[in-house]
């Protein structure tokens, strides 16, 4: 059986990085709902993650969006986070949303849309460098609707010359994290389709480049857990964006659609050694709270996170391992399975406790009174989001 204090221990080690965008209003591509007290500047976005940090104790990296989150003063940015024990995360690129990229940004016919892009990706290590942040996070939506469009292998090859170009340009202790995306907004193909191409691009980079597997950007069926043991026994896993999905990319809060499939990818995780500091792997949200409230659905999100992760490290490897190699296929599953029947919530408020937390983060948020004084309090100005 596993050792609980060795569980706990890993439990409270944990780290979730939560997005700034997760706080700012946000819906489909037909409304936006806003949200009294949604924050305004990247400042009142980092006060919100330092209230999620202040209950659950594990979310002490915010991730910033840039053009969404540009400020005159990233220093000034980065002391506010520190004065409320936060750090500057991942910094993600955005070259998606200008006229110019409606064919493409890094992957466009036009040479002077390339540079455009490229100098925005340069713009976000200098922001790195600024913030101390270490990681820079890359998705594209680069791709074409009909068939002829557009050159598929010549756009394979402007992408590669872009990413060697912001490779290139990286610290030492800064890296790309490569995200793919089977479709959405390009219908016929895609220039980051899926984990291989992730993969061949990242291996042509280098070390300082790895791959970010968005839990909503997958096929149905696909089997996430075995894209997430491939990467690990590769050394070239980087990053979760976690979310939940019933149809396409919904960004919903991770664990509400297929809680089954979260666990099933901590497994891996954690038997993949994942979750050692050594790993260096970022466990991030990427979600779009519309209809919830921003601030509590953070809270609930990263408790399912780590509700998923406690099931997985009471898997008895000893046991599954005998089942494994006896060609026991229902006592390895009942392995798995006793696991996951596991209620975890008491492991995890004893946790929170022996750390000095509420055990109920979300209540302890609610009685806090931080909700009602930002809805009093920020009024007038212009709420952050991306519209729609």
């Amino acid at each position: 059986m596993p050792d609980i204090a060795a569980v706990k221990t890993v439990l409270a080690g944990q780290r979730v990085e939560t997005p700034s965008w997760g706080y700012g209003n946000s819906g489909t591509r037909f409304k936006v709902f806003p949200q009294q007290g949604v924050p305004r500047t990247p400042f009142e976005k980092l006060d919100d993650a330092g209230k999620v940090h202040e209950f659950t104790g594990v979310t002490p990296k915010v991730s910033l969006h840039i053009p969404w989150d540009r400020v005159d003063d990233y220093g000034a940015l980065a002391k506010h986070a520190k004065e409320r024990g936060l750090q500057l995360g991942a910094i993600n690129a955005n070259v998606f949303q200008d006229d110019d990229y409606k064919l493409g940004s890094v992957c466009h016919p036009d040479a002077s849309v390339r540079r455009k892009a490229v100098q925005h990706l340069l713009e976000c290590v200098d922001i790195m460098d600024a913030t101390g942040s270490t990681d820079l996070k890359l998705w594209f939506a680069d791709g074409t609707n009909y068939p002829g469009q557009d050159d598929i292998r010549g756009r394979q090859d402007r992408l590669a010359e872009a990413l060697a170009a912001v490779y290139e340009r990286l610290g030492d202790d800064q890296r790309i994290l490569l995200e793919y995306k089977f479709f959405e907004p390009a219908f016929y193909t895609t220039d980051i389709p899926d984990w291989g191409t992730a993969y061949a691009h990242c291996l042509k980079l280098g070390d300082k480049a790895q791959v970010v597997v968005d839990t909503g950007h997958h096929a149905p069926g696909t089997n996430i857990e075995f894209i997430v043991a491939l990467l690990l026994n590769e050394g070239r896993l980087g990053g979760f964006d976690f979310n939940s999905r019933f149809y396409a990319d919904d960004d919903l809060m991770v664990g509400s659609a297929d809680p089954f499939q979260l666990f099933r990818i901590m497994h891996e995780v954690s038997q993949n050694g994942g979750l050692d500091t050594s790993a260096n792997v970022a466990f991030m949200l990427d979600q779009c709270h519309n209809i919830e409230a921003k601030i509590p659905a953070v809270i609930r999100s990263v408790m399912n996170v780590q509700e998923a992760t406690a099931k997985a490290l009471l898997v008895d490897r000893n046991a599954l391992t005998a089942a494994q190699r006896a060609g026991d296929v229902l006592a390895a599953n009942a392995v798995l399975m006793d696991a996951y029947s596991t209620d975890v919530r008491p492991l995890l408020r004893e946790v929170r406790e022996e750390q000095g937390l509420n055990p109920d983060p979300v209540a302890a948020y609610a009685a806090s009174g931080w909700q009602e004084q930002i809805a009093a309090e920020r009024v007038g100005g212009k709420q952050a989001g991306w519209g729609a």
